[in-house]
């Protein structure tokens, strides 16, 4: 039976086109408006250096407004607008994979799709991974110097008083204020989505796909069980629109996509390896990149959680995230 070879099906461009336009738009991430793409990101992913700032306009304080009057001497001193700026992190990353452990999977047809989705799925997934390691940071960071005004945590209360429940995440959703009702999505770890199926807390309802869709009280559910658990205390995560943006992009000098022939491996039956690359920066809303902690050219996912790698820079009520540490029943 006659097998296709990766280098019969991929032209390198039209590869690298397909994984930067389809692995993070067809997932959870975007669908639930976790996170958007932005502009400013991606155009600075092909540029040099390996961070960049993103300003932005602060909200207008909330000073009360002057008590007009008819004097003319009186004058009245205008207020400022003040800007502030994140800094955002590129990273650099490459996986590839063997065409010999590939060549039966891939054989027959439609094996450019497969494995364009295959690639597609797993640099889904190491976004997902990098962002899920982000909110570690940002949360760590809020603990140590926001006074956790980010986070709810009841683990240490009593009984059924410390477990995952509707109330619980209500009162997390509260620390938004007026905030709380522009909630998207909760991110959890699949053993509280397993006790919150079981608390019957779960709608599902049919998709037009012939599907489903499941919300924890209409907001969008991204199960991920890279989501902290230490000691038997879990963290869910409850976003805004747009709580993260993101750019993703071929690098600037490397080919996005490559080929690499090995005639001796196998014996000399011959090897093809695919490398994939890709220029990636995921980056919670209204926080900074410190650079304080990160021992290569691109912080690792485990360097990602670090909170000394964070700061936020804006008001809290102007980052659409919260946490809820808890146990499970």
């Amino acid at each position: 039976m006659a097998t296709t070879q990766i280098a019969d099906v991929i032209v390198p461009a039209q590869f690298t086109s397909y994984i930067v336009e389809n692995s993070i738009e067809k997932s959870a991430l975007v669908t639930s408006g976790i996170v958007a793409r932005n502009a400013a990101i991606d155009a600075q992913l092909k540029a040099g250096a390996d961070s960049f700032s993103v300003p932005f306009w602060k909200d207008l304080a909330d000073d009360e407004a002057n008590i007009a009057n008819d004097d003319p001497a009186i004058l009245a001193v205008p207020r400022k607008l003040s800007s502030g700026k994140q800094i955002v992190r590129k990273s650099f990353l490459h996986s590839s994979w063997a065409a010999m452990n590939l060549a039966s999977e891939l054989s027959g047809d439609n094996a450019l799709t497969r494995i364009q989705d295959r690639a597609a799925a797993y640099w889904s997934r190491q976004a997902q991974r990098r962002l899920v390691a982000s909110l570690q940071g940002i949360m760590a960071d809020n603990v140590a110097n926001d006074a956790s005004d980010m986070v709810n945590n009841i683990s240490a209360a009593v009984g059924a008083l410390a477990n995952f429940s509707a109330g619980a995440v209500i009162d997390t959703a509260a620390l938004l204020g007026d905030g709380m009702r522009d909630l998207t999505a909760v991110g959890m770890h699949s053993a509280t989505y397993k006790a919150a199926l079981k608390a019957d807390l779960i709608a599902t309802l049919p998709d037009s796909q012939g599907g489903f869709i499941q919300t924890f009280r209409g907001l969008a559910i991204l199960v991920d069980d890279g989501l902290p658990v230490a000691t038997g205390n879990y963290t869910t995560v409850l976003f805004g629109p747009g709580a993260a943006g993101y750019g993703m992009s071929e690098p600037r000098i490397a080919s996005g996509s490559e080929i690499e022939n090995v005639p001796g491996a196998g014996n000399g039956g011959g090897q093809q390896i695919l490398h994939s690359r890709v220029n990636l920066a995921m980056h919670p809303l209204g926080f900074q990149w410190k650079e304080t902690t990160v021992t290569g050219d691109s912080p690792t996912i485990a360097e990602l959680a670090l909170a000394v790698n964070w700061d936020r820079v804006a008001l809290r009520k102007n980052v659409p995230l919260a946490f809820l540490v808890h146990k499970l029943a």
